[in-house]
């Protein structure tokens, strides 16, 4: 159809649909929640719909009943998502309760006019939804539909080769599948695949070659989930089905979802360099792919950080869950845009996992990767709470729930490892490799545990009967990219610490002692030369002035772990004790040494450099950093929970000794970069004046 053909369409169809607009994509998914009081089953489910104009974010649920029983609706709650501050898009999302009188299968249907004006002349837009609520053989409960979300619009430089990883997370841990619809099942409207674009069905990613002409192109996908072994849905009636992995039967997945949505293809960018013309994210944003635990009525917040030096960033475009909220900030020196994203989970959303997505987007239309984080909401709870991350675990434990005890007497197995509270609550953060956590493993699962115990203060050593313990666990599934030697690049280290808000470590590697030239993280591991040096730096990044930095001890070890048993030190109670060690002037929140390679290196296949950090109130005379280098361990010394920060572990590594060829001192060292943020969720300004 050719663009008169198209606009007399739009005008044919405006005489039918006064206020329809364009859409821009949208998809929807389902969470079961149990049983009402009349023996119905409660089923939620949460839409998007993205439109080209702010004023069509109507709250509208228009998915009809196509097949089965679908129930009634009860309750429904609309919300306009981040708002687009230029005005040309908008994103609604709908949160529709139904109530199902029988759990067998039933489809939604939404069909419509129009798509916006695309290069492929796509008109009418349908698309479907298979819902099965048969209790599974595996779970003991309903299935839950695949979790997905997307900003309004994607857009990339039709020079740039670009892959995009589209969220296609599942609650139930099922085999998830992203393809192309089908127009028979009343999937799509034309079912076109999009020249230039590659899609990995079972990867869920998009592939643009970076050859395609400029233009607006659909995609009209479909997510669905399959077991990862043969798994029995058995329903009210007595009848039963048996659901098989996709590698057995591609056609009958449990359930399946819609994903559609435009991808504009812009003109060509001046240089493919991350960071110029193309955003590029910095630290502390979170890594594609983190899972993050809250409870009901806590609010959850998280930080988004991206630079384009030769093209001014406008925004953070993201897409989530009602009642989200953004700030945004501009730095016209740096070229960094910043934003801080808040949201308090409510009743509807505990027991879900919530996705948020985030993009950040240029003035010039040009758009930084896609990353996705799931929110997984729990119950709030009475005494204590668990969040987990990849790199990190925090416990909460309410102070009415231990009366008698506060963050004077509790610790966490590592003795120097105190904990911290927010007033209603003592807070013990820690990372996965640090403060005396210890690591089991089984064939499907990394588990990590610690605990947080009381101590007799006139003695400072546990009690032979401990008078309060809580032991706190995360578990994670080996599929994800953790792995016990911790050797895969380190997202994140995000931490709970009071009062000193949000600030992060950085531990790099540099090529001179001018420590201008940060190393490239190219290769792995790192080979080095024996009397080589080594140049490192630890830094600490805070919206805080007053403020210093203090590295207390570094050692090197064989593995990721600083309690390794077989070590060599390097720094002890703030003092070098390796002869070859340089400590060179800097700031006060910046600590560079430089160090021989030394012979340890060549005892063993892998090497890691672990030191511990501090962050204290710069002008206190009795913090642990004013104290500097000393000849006894402080480690015992009660520390001030207002000037000074528990001590932190942070590493870097590996290094492997280069044994067949001769090198010179400088030579390049390709190493990791590990980012170490502590996550502050309490006001700051009190302590802002010191």
């Amino acid at each position: 159809m050719g663009l008169l053909g198209l606009l007399l369409c739009w005008s044919l169809v405006s005489i039918v649909i006064a206020n329809e607009a364009p859409p821009l994509g949208g998809f929807l998914t389902f969470t079961p929640k149990g049983k009402n009081s009349d023996g119905t089953i409660r089923v939620d489910f949460r839409y998007k719909k993205s439109y080209l104009y702010p004023e069509s974010c109507l709250p509208t649920f228009s998915w009809g009943c196509h097949n089965g029983d679908c129930g009634t609706i009860t309750t429904s709650e609309y919300g306009v998502m981040d708002p687009d501050p230029s005005g040309v898009s908008c994103q609604l999302e709908g949160v529709i309760t139904r109530s199902l009188p029988s759990d067998e299968p039933f489809d939604l249907l939404d069909q419509g006019c129009c798509w916006t004006y695309n290069s492929e002349d796509l008109f009418s837009w349908n698309m479907i939804a298979h819902v099965d609520l048969g209790r599974r053989s595996d779970t003991g409960l309903p299935n839950k539909s695949p979790i997905t979300t997307m900003p309004p619009q994607i857009r990339v430089p039709q020079n740039r080769p670009t892959t995009y990883n589209l969220l296609a997370h599942d609650p139930d841990g099922d085999n998830v599948r992203c393809r192309y619809g089908i127009k028979n099942n009343l999937e799509c409207s034309t079912c076109k695949t999009v020249p230039g674009f590659t899609l990995d069905e079972n990867a869920c990613s998009l592939s643009f070659s970076g050859s395609s002409s400029s233009g607006v192109y659909v995609f009209e996908l479909v997510l669905e989930d399959f077991p990862r072994q043969n798994t029995t849905l058995k329903y009210h009636d007595g009848t039963s089905t048996v659901k098989y992995p996709m590698s057995l039967d591609a056609s009958d997945p449990l359930s399946k979802i819609p994903l559609q949505f435009l991808v504009r293809v812009g003109d060509a960018v001046p240089s493919f360099v991350l960071g110029e013309y193309i955003p590029k994210y910095i630290t502390p944003t979170v890594h594609h792919g983190t899972f993050i635990r809250t409870s009901l009525g806590k609010e959850f917040s998280f930080p988004v950080s991206a630079v384009s030096t030769k093209s001014q960033i406008k925004d953070i475009e993201i897409s989530g869950p009602l009642n989200i909220e953004k700030t945004f900030e501009y730095d016209t020196v740096t070229g960094v845009g910043k934003a801080m994203i808040r949201w308090t989970p409510t009743a509807n959303d505990v027991g879900e996992d919530i996705p948020i997505c985030f993009i950040a987007q240029t003035t010039a239309e040009y758009q930084s990767e896609l990353r996705c984080i799931i929110v997984v909401v729990e119950e709030s709870q009475s005494e204590s709470d668990v969040e987990c991350t990849d790199t990190t675990m925090t416990l909460y434990v309410s102070k009415s729930s231990i009366k008698g005890f506060n963050e004077t007497n509790l610790r966490l197995n590592d003795p120097s490892c105190l904990v911290t509270t927010n007033g209603s609550h003592i807070i013990g953060s820690v990372s996965l490799n640090s403060c005396g956590t210890q690591v089991e493993e089984t064939l499907d699962e990394l588990i990590f545990k610690n605990k947080m115990t009381s101590f007799d203060q006139l003695q400072d050593v546990i009690t032979r009967e401990h008078q309060f313990e809580i032991q706190f666990i995360c578990k994670f599934p080996k599929k994800s990219r953790l792995s016990a030697s911790f050797e895969a690049q380190k997202s994140d280290y995000l931490f709970t610490e009071i009062p000193f808000g949000n600030f992060s470590y950085l531990f790099q590697f540099y090529d001179s002692s001018a420590f201008t030239k940060v190393i490239n993280p190219n290769t792995y591991p790192v080979k080095v030369k024996l009397k080589n040096m080594i140049y490192m730096g630890i830094s600490v990044q805070s919206s805080l002035s007053n403020i210093r930095l203090f590295v207390e001890s570094c050692r090197a070890t064989p593995h990721d772990n600083p309690n390794d048993p077989i070590y060599y030190d390097i720094i002890t109670n703030g003092c070098t004790k390796d002869k070859t060690t340089k400590v060179y002037s800097g700031s006060l929140k910046e600590f560079q040494f430089g160090l021989q390679a030394f012979s340890f290196i060549g005892d063993y296949e892998q090497v890691y450099i672990s030191c511990t950090v501090i962050l204290c109130s710069a002008g206190d005379p009795k913090t642990r950093c004013a104290q500097g280098c000393t000849n006894t361990s402080s480690a015992r010394r009660r520390r001030s929970l207002v000037s000074e920060t528990q001590r932190h572990s942070i590493s870097q590594g590996p290094l492997c000794l280069d044994r067949t060829s001769s090198g010179s001192p400088g030579s390049s060292l390709n190493l990791n970069i590990l980012v170490i943020t502590v996550v502050f969720i309490w006001p700051l300004s009190w302590l802002l004046g010191l």
